[in-house]
């Protein structure tokens, strides 16, 4: 039970942490650079799918890893992280994620690759700030289904 509030609280840091460490005026990767990241993720994917979620969890791989992007992937049969910028996740139901004031983005974020066809591509918003402001700002993910892979991306619009 400890385990699971720790890694809600740090999936919950890891989302918000732009918004704290980050400089005032950083330049954030566009819709064009995040569907590029995601592309080169699901041929990854379809190479070899170890070594492409090794690659993903692996901080210093600037392929998977560009300024505020970043690849994250959960099984869809169980909906657990099994790749995330934050090791701590690894292992975390997806559909547990929420952000203030009681958004089930996580959920959403799910039941969207869950139910899309495989190769598909969809695309979710939600409001969290850019960093170095307060005001919300749209976010968008996009994401598709590769195999048993839910695999994303998310990018500020």
């Amino acid at each position: 039970m400890n385990r699971k509030i720790v890694a809600l609280a740090a999936m919950a840091a890891a989302l918000i942490s732009t918004a704290v460490a980050a400089p005032v005026a950083p330049q954030f990767g566009t819709a064009e650079e995040a569907r590029a990241m995601l592309d080169h993720a699901v041929a990854a994917l379809k190479e070899n799918q170890a070594a492409a979620l090794k690659a993903f969890n692996d901080e210093k791989n600037k392929q998977f890893r560009d300024r505020d992007l970043y690849i994250y992937c959960f099984n869809v049969d169980d909906g657990k992280f099994t790749a995330y910028q934050s090791a701590m996740l690894l292992g975390v139901n997806v559909r547990e994620l929420k952000l203030p004031p009681d958004d089930p983005v996580g959920q959403r974020a799910y039941d969207a690759v869950h139910n899309a066809p495989e190769g598909d591509y969809v695309a979710l918003e939600y409001q969290m700030p850019k960093p170095g402001t307060k005001q919300p700002a749209t976010k968008q993910f996009l994401e598709t289904r590769i195999g048993n892979q839910g695999c994303g991306v998310t990018y500020f619009k």
